[in-house]
């Protein structure tokens, strides 16, 4: 019988360089599950992309990013616009990691490999960017715009190895005195928003920045994006937001607003930067679109069947809503 393939894809400066050190621990776990492994390092910007889009013609079974939000969406940048992509599997080992923590992928390396090793294949939602220019990006977890999405992109790598999670907060307490609104148009599946916001997020995920309360019945595979705005308020409204954000009742607060939507439509005339999965991608325009299940990873069955239930739950609030508003028009 011939043995699957795995290609370990993996970023050696990622959270604290730890990927370098547990390297034959990850070879050896892998050899013993079957899989006939190679490994790539990545040395600049774009490399990850690149080896994932060669590892695919090259057929390998299974592609790892080992690494941080930044490595894992070159990787699948590199097999989005592919018509045959191998399954993915991750070792999450960069400071935030938020797609990991949105699939209940283990953040260390022996129970990263513990789901790779034993884990269920999960289909996934990919967001596809259009630019205006005919430039094309994927997100896997987030796109978003506003001075506070900055900060992924700004905190230099060398602070982010040394502190962690904590370079962020510093970097954001430095952010807080230049927070101001931007205007912009949203255009949704519910219809348009148009006014000056602080900060907007198209999330495929519950886990954005650490936060993993930012939306809680938020689905990887169901089609949706969950879009939300922070209305313009002042700093102190801002932190109140934030504060509330932190026990996952923000939703509660009249300056934020959230939709469900399978695209988002963006047009601006002020300049506002666009974060995709945690670094820069460019200026906020062109259309995000929801590609529905487009990618397979690995994850544990406990994330599968609870992805399940939550699909179940929205389609049978969605039948209730429908019914409900064509009784609506019957009694008119």
């Amino acid at each position: 019988m011939q043995r699957k393939r795995a290609r370990v894809i993996y970023n050696p400066t990622s959270g604290k360089e730890v990927i370098k050190r547990e390297l034959p621990y990850i070879l050896n776990r892998l050899e013993d599950a079957g899989y006939e492994t190679s490994t790539y390092a990545t040395k600049a910007i774009g490399d990850a992309t690149l080896e994932a889009v060669r590892a695919a013609a090259a057929e390998f079974d299974l592609i790892i990013a080992a690494g941080g939000d930044g490595t894992l969406n070159e990787v699948i940048s590199g097999l989005a616009p592919l018509e045959t992509r191998p399954t993915i599997g991750l070792i999450p080992v960069g400071t935030t990691n938020d797609f990991a923590r949105a699939m209940r992928i283990p953040l260390s390396v022996v129970g990263a490999l513990d789901v790779i090793c034993d884990g269920f294949e999960m289909p996934v939602d990919l967001g596809e960017i259009a630019g205006e220019k005919g430039d094309i990006h994927y997100f896997i977890n987030i796109a978003g715009g506003g001075i506070m999405t900055e900060l992924s992109y700004e905190v230099p790598s060398k602070l982010k190895t040394a502190l962690g999670q904590l370079a962020y907060y510093v970097k954001g307490m430095e952010k807080l005195p230049l927070i101001k609104p931007t205007y912009i148009e949203l255009e949704h599946d519910e219809g348009t928003f148009s006014g000056e916001v602080m900060i907007f997020l198209t999330s495929n995920s519950n886990s954005v920045g650490g936060f993993e309360k930012i939306s809680p019945h938020a689905s990887l595979n169901d089609g949706l994006f969950d879009l939300f705005i922070l209305r313009k308020c002042n700093l102190f409204e801002f932190i109140h937001v934030v504060r509330l954000l932190l026990r996952g009742e923000h939703l509660t607060s009249p300056l934020v607003e959230h939709f469900k939507t399978s695209h988002v439509k963006m047009k601006t005339t002020e300049s506002m930067s666009l974060n995709i999965d945690g670094e820069y991608g460019g200026e906020c325009t062109g259309e995000m679109r929801n590609l529905f299940r487009h990618l397979t990873v690995l994850a544990p069955n406990a994330r599968i069947r609870e992805m399940e239930e939550l699909n179940a739950q929205y389609e049978r609030e969605q039948m209730i809503k429908q019914l409900f508003n064509v009784s609506i028009e019957k009694a008119e």
